[in-house]
């Protein structure tokens, strides 16, 4: 089983890709380790609705203007930066997307990377 966040396109390609390592939400998380990034089927840039990267989740803190690069974003007021690493890009498989963070059982030959 493994927690799972699920985000708009196309941040969760570039999170996938290694061009956002920040991301950013108006609520903190206590929560560290795997995080299974999953793509929302809206908008419809592919792949949707399916698990597209395996990162650790390392940090969550305050958003700050130095955080901007690697958000992908402008500093907002109530931001957290939810700070990602060792990001492994997947073969993208189906899973069902929820709010905030989620279980997601995924059976090890589900598990493909890139």
């Amino acid at each position: 089983m493994f927690k799972a966040l699920s985000l708009k396109q196309p941040w969760a390609n570039m999170i996938a890709s290694g061009k956002k390592t920040i991301e950013t939400r108006r609520w903190p998380t206590e929560y560290r380790g795997p995080l299974l990034i999953v793509s929302s089927k809206s908008p419809n840039i592919p792949p949707t609705g399916c698990a597209v990267a395996l990162a650790t989740l390392r940090d969550c803190r305050r958003m700050t203007k130095a955080d901007e690069g690697a958000a992908r974003c402008q500093l907002y007021a109530g931001a957290y930066a939810w700070v990602l690493q060792d990001v492994r890009p997947l073969k993208p498989f189906p899973v069902r997307g929820q709010l905030g963070i989620y279980d997601v059982v995924v059976e090890d030959a589900t598990l493909v990377f890139e």
